[in-house]
Formats: structure tokens, sequence, C-alpha cells
């Protein structure tokens, strides 16, 4: 199934190349557009499956679009949506994230260094998956109002929820952290019990769980 695709960016240069290479790689750009408001009125219009939108755009150029992916988002809850930028804005990002996280993604645009893992973050957030770009995980817990939970973790403990924000499964963070599945489990179970979060074994949930508990 060939997947309709919204882009928002306010650098035409970056736009154009976006629209090209998801062209090239199967996507249907069925429209690309420089501002928030542009943004939200194709949405309402064409329907698409998935955004991708930058968060620095005009008028004002703060957070324009994260603010238009939070009302799409509220006003079409299956919508797919990548926010692709060179700032983390933590107040709005754990907002947008604080529902239901299947289908969103947060990547700076400085630190995706292959285009291959670019398409595959976009793939697996237009398959309803999650996906943080670690940096993102990093300043959200750093702007958690609930710091006093944050520092009962433990170095590692602080590695796994990390992973566990980013989407991962407890497999991936095995191998990713080279701990066995038990030492996993055990690490997982430790996390939301100091973070007063009852454990799922559905990443989104899991996910979901970090998130709102950032966001609360």
């Amino acid at each position: 199934m060939t997947r309709r695709v919204v882009i928002a960016e306010d650098s035409v240069i970056l736009r154009e190349g976006l629209v090209r290479l998801l062209q090239d790689r199967g996507y249907d750009v069925v429209a690309a557009v420089s501002d928030a408001q542009g943004l939200e009125s194709v949405v309402d219009e064409l329907n698409p499956d998935l955004v991708v939108v930058d968060i620095r755009m005009p008028p004002t150029h703060t957070n324009e679009g994260l603010v238009a992916a939070i009302s799409l988002r509220s006003r079409q809850p299956g919508l797919s949506v990548l926010v692709f930028s060179q700032y983390v804005e933590t107040r709005y990002a754990a907002q947008l994230f604080a529902g239901d996280a299947k289908g969103l993604g947060y990547l700076l645009k400085d630190r995706v260094a292959d285009v291959s893992d670019f398409l595959d973050a976009l793939n697996r957030i237009a398959d309803g998956g999650t996906v943080l770009d670690p940096e993102v995980v990093t300043q959200l817990l750093g702007a958690s109002r609930r710091t006093d939970s944050v520092d009962s973790l433990t170095p590692r403990e602080r590695q796994v929820l990390q992973l566990m924000a980013e989407g991962r499964a407890n497999s991936a963070i095995g191998a990713a952290l080279h701990l066995s599945a038990g030492a996993v489990e055990k690490n997982v179970t430790s996390i939301f019990t100091k973070l007063g979060l009852a454990p799922s074994p559905d990443d989104h949930r899991r996910v979901l769980a970090v998130l709102r508990w950032l966001e609360s």
C-alpha cells in the first residue's frame, strides 16, 4: 500500500529534498507546505497517512510545527507524525506524546547520519511504531519536574529507561546493553516500581507510560 505523505518544512531546499527522497522510495507526497497553517489546511483536506513536520516555522519560528501536530492528532488520532527538527522543544513534545504514542516520532536533523536510518524510522512510524532520538529522551528526562524519582534510578536503569522510551523491546535492550533477558526484566520492574508505573509487556504502552510520567 502506497502511503500518502504531507511535508511541512520552511526551508525550500530541505523541503524539496524530502519530497524527492520520499517519492523515490515509493511514498506518495500529496503536499509540501512551508508553514503550520498550510499544514493543518492540507491535512484536513487531503487526509494523508503520515506527516513530516519541522518545529520552527513562520510566522514566529518558535513552536508552530509541534502545536500543529498536537492539534492534528487530536482531530485525527490515526495520523502518523514525524517531528523532524534541529531543536528539542520539551514542553510541547511531552504533550504530543502524552496521548497514544503509536505512530509518533521525533528525530533531530543533525543526528540523522544515514538516509537508510531516516527511512527505517519513517517506516516504523508509518506502521504505528514510536521513534525517539536518544537526545530527545535525555532532554525530556532533564525537563521533568519529578527529578526526585529520576534521581532514584541507577545509571543502568537510566540506560534501560532511555531505550524503553525509544520503543525498544526487552530483547533489543538486552542486545544494546549486553544484558541477559532476566537482567533486563529486573531493571524494567525496578524502573516501574520507582516511578510508580504499572509495567506492561506492550512496547507502545511502555513508551506511553514513560512519556505520561514525563508530562505529569
